[in-house]
């Protein structure tokens, strides 16, 4: 059962990420957030692979997916996605270097810093600076998208800012989690965290475009009821 409950979370957060993720592009040509979705999806196909075959320690899936892992922790949904919703919440557009760049600084990243993975933070110092920083970027983030939820709710979008309250707070414990409170009850190979975690990154691409899409139409009603006042008083 558990099992079972792992790999639909997995396939959740993979459905997510290709499907917004390139809605995200497709619709909205924002590049951040599409590309950082599709990166998250392509971490969690990674991670069901390896899984399905046998979840070995010495396979190259292995060290991929703690790249994918580091690169989305460190820079991807943090700075990336806090770019990539300004573009609604302040009408920041981002240059292509700019895209480049960010991306490149994440692939700096999770080449670095998943060398760190493995290794108990709790008696390593290298790794317990690390895992605090992932906590500390989490949090930050955090910061952004409560100010992200309190535009939808002043747009009277209340379901959707509820629902990325709700999302990043379970994110937060997640990141708190993952590194320095492992669940007692859990197995050898951590199901159950991964289960919960999966789920909660998978809901938390499906919230946040929700939220982008209400923010996005929002600005384009004001923007043509602006532009027609400014028509009609000329």
């Amino acid at each position: 059962m558990k099992d079972a409950l792992f790999l639909l979370a997995d396939l959740w957060m993979i459905f997510v990420g290709y499907f917004f993720g390139w809605k995200f592009i497709r619709r909205y040509g924002n590049y951040l957030l599409g590309l950082e979705w599709m990166v998250v999806a392509t971490s969690g196909s990674n991670f069901l692979l390896w899984s399905l075959l046998g979840g070995s320690t010495d396979s190259l899936l292995y060290d991929v997916a703690y790249f994918f892992d580091a690169f989305s922790r460190s820079v991807g949904i943090t700075l990336i996605l806090v770019m990539g919703l300004m573009k609604v919440t302040h009408r920041y557009k981002p240059s292509r270097s700019v895209d480049v760049g960010v991306f490149a600084l994440a692939t700096a990243a999770g080449l670095f810093l998943r060398q760190f993975h493995g290794e108990d933070p709790r008696v390593d110092q290298g790794a317990f600076a690390v895992a605090a920083f992932y906590v500390v970027a989490n949090v930050v983030t955090a910061v952004f998208l409560a100010y992200f939820a309190k535009r939808l709710w002043d747009i009277g979008a209340k379901g959707p800012a509820i629902w990325t309250g709700l999302v990043t707070a379970a994110a937060i414990t997640i990141a708190i989690t993952y590194d320095f409170f492992p669940f007692p009850f859990d197995d050898a190979n951590r199901t159950f965290f991964y289960t919960a975690a999966l789920a909660t990154w998978g809901t938390q691409g499906f919230v946040y475009f929700i939220g982008y899409r209400v923010l996005h139409n929002h600005n384009v009603a004001s923007s043509a009821k602006t532009a027609q006042e400014a028509g009609a008083s000329s």
